[in-house]
């Protein structure tokens, strides 16, 4: 009786150091923080570099108009303008950055390379992507007003490891001319950051 109790005792033993040994190789080495890409650094003058919008937007307001900084790591260039004239035109631009770093997804998996993380968050993104551009570009646009004449337009544009954002709305404006003002804001974002 003893006897049977060692030998199932020892059985068990060796059933279970296999077993362990299988799922320690099959979940591999744990990922290391040295491992995970960290995300490249932007310019300090990105949204300086974007230059004067003014022609991108509607009549709102005379002068050079320039994009106003915040963020560091994650760069948000943003405008707002407003006419004293009648018509009421009216835009509110916002151009966000980011530079993507590796992640980690899960035991004995390689860490996502920075311009997987990017490629893996551009690919969650709800809008609609737009075929026949240099870069992956996503697009979608919003009426706003009672007859359609002011648009606001998100463009979602990734190139490697960086994805820009941009929020575009204006009025007056057509859609047209709105979501090519976004996607060129967008493509000299992304050159600025090569």
């Amino acid at each position: 009786m003893v006897s049977r109790l060692v030998r199932g005792t020892a059985v068990a033993c060796g059933v279970a150091a296999v077993a362990g040994a299988a799922i320690g190789f099959a979940l591999g080495d744990p990922v290391q923080p040295e491992d995970i890409l960290a995300a490249r650094s932007l310019p300090a003058d990105l949204c300086e570099r974007l230059g004067d919008v003014r022609s991108l937007l509607p009549e709102a307001s005379k002068g050079p108009v320039t994009l106003t900084q915040v963020g560091t790591s994650t760069v948000t260039c943003s405008v707002q303008a407003v006419s004293s004239r009648r018509t009421f035109a009216s835009v509110a631009l916002n151009v966000t950055v980011t530079p993507y770093g590796g992640r980690d997804i899960g035991a004995g998996k390689a860490p996502l390379t920075p311009p997987q993380h990017a490629k893996w968050t551009w690919d969650r993104s709800p809008l609609e992507t737009v075929a026949n551009r240099t870069y992956s570009t996503k697009l979608s646009g919003t009426a706003r007003g009672i007859g359609g004449e002011s648009w606001s337009v998100n463009a979602l544009v990734r190139r490697g490891d960086i994805v820009v954002h941009v929020v575009y709305a204006a009025g007056p404006i057509e859609r047209k001319v709105a979501e090519q003002a976004a996607l060129v804001l967008a493509d000299r974002a992304i050159w600025e950051t090569k």
